[in-house]
């Protein structure tokens, strides 16, 4: 049964915009810290934003400035605004959330062209 469901990857030209979506259960959301992590090809996942339950945010460097992590309770979603799109950021894209364990989507692509 899957706790977390990503949507919104794609294919985007550099320079481009993507919007990603993750939806759960409100017994989930409510309490967790949400947030994104992202595998590039041949590298290992990394750290992308989080978002706490009081909107206290971070971000990896490589992304300040350009992505926004938000939440919204009325729909039990996290949502990661990239802007700017680069190459580099092609890569799977998970939503995670964390309240004492941890919950993984299953993953979505994201895909820069350049």
């Amino acid at each position: 049964q899957e706790q977390l469901v990503e949507s919104g990857g794609g294919l985007v030209q550099a320079g481009g915009s993507l919007t990603l979506s993750c939806a759960t259960s409100r017994s989930i959301f409510s309490r967790s810290t949400m947030g994104w992590y992202r595998q590039r090809p041949g590298k290992e996942r990394e750290l992308v934003a989080t978002i706490t339950p009081y909107r206290g945010t971070n971000y990896a460097d490589s992304v300040k400035g350009r992505f926004t992590i938000s939440r919204d309770s009325s729909q039990n979603t996290a949502s990661l605004q990239m802007n700017s799109l680069k190459p580099d950021d092609t890569a799977v894209y998970f939503c995670y959330a964390k309240y004492f364990r941890d919950w993984w989507g299953r993953g979505t692509q994201v895909t820069v062209s350049s």
